[in-house]
């Protein structure tokens, strides 16, 4: 008896050191700085990766909001590298334009959205960018846009740009170019703010419309009380300086960064 207990705990021993497998490595977060051409425009973007992943991952296009081409913008595509993306914060300004003051951002704006086509231009120049990078597998391409930003990324939806998912947090829901059955390539995620009064209810109920009616595959999420701009910090104090209805809101932008995660997991399983 004793012996048979001697060689079971022998065996037991034996089943406790074997080797077990290493846990993944901690993100290893890199980034640069990059320049790009779109015609005569010379666009500034920020690439961000983690180098400790091994083996081509999706890449993920990050859109800024009116004001342009930031920190903001920047933060939010490191933090899409700690998810396993390679993620590009593209200029769509041109020379890495930011405005500081709303008549400025206006003024950027609509400067770029005057010829549609420049817009495309802009954008599909850091798409075949972002494509070309080293750690970026070609085949899996995503995008997301904040205010102005998640605009943009619904627009090349339905201009029917080979985009995987595209996710729009707080953007313009209008269009001039509603999308048309089978042009939009991929699922959509759209995260509005219910109280938001720059996109009101009858822009939504508009947007709905057009989504169903061209049988587009997208999803929904109106986040309670929350305003324009709620994944900003600065939305608040922006708010305040220049009395525009922008007010940053936590419980809404953890839950929508959730949403657009699990999002993106659904389209891009680990593993």
């Amino acid at each position: 008896m004793r012996a048979t207990i001697v060689i079971a705990l022998a065996i037991l021993a034996v089943g406790c050191t074997k080797k077990q497998p290493k846990p993944p490595a901690a993100p290893n977060i890199q980034s640069e700085e990059v320049t790009y051409k779109a015609g005569d425009t010379t666009l500034e973007g920020y690439i961000a990766w983690d180098a400790n992943k091994e083996g081509p991952r999706p890449g993920v296009l990050v859109v800024h909001q009116w004001w342009g081409h930031g920190d903001y913008v920047r933060r939010r595509a490191r933090m899409l590298a700690e998810l396993g993306y390679t993620a590009l914060a593209l200029d769509m300004y041109g020379d890495g334009k930011y405005a500081n003051h709303p008549d400025d951002a206006m003024k950027f704006m609509n400067e770029t959205i005057a010829n549609i086509d420049v817009a495309n231009e802009r954008f599909i120049a850091a798409y075949e960018l972002l494509k070309q990078h080293g750690t970026t597998n070609p085949n899996d391409i995503a995008a997301i846009g904040y205010c102005f930003g998640g605009a943009v990324v619904l627009h090349m939806a339905r201009f029917g740009v080979d985009l995987d998912g595209v996710v729009s947090f707080h953007g313009n829901l209008a269009t001039e170019a509603p999308a048309k059955k089978g042009a939009v390539k991929g699922k959509l995620l759209v995260l509005h703010g219910a109280e938001d009064p720059m996109v009101p209810p009858e822009q939504v109920a508009a947007f709905k419309k057009e989504m169903d009616t061209a049988e587009v595959d997208y999803t929904f999420i109106a986040y309670p009380g929350a305003k324009h701009a709620f994944t900003d910090e600065a939305a608040t104090e922006n708010g305040k300086k220049h009395k525009l209805p922008l007010e940053y809101d936590a419980k809404a932008d953890q839950q929508s960064w959730a949403e657009m995660s699990k999002f993106f997991e659904g389209l891009y399983p680990p593993g």
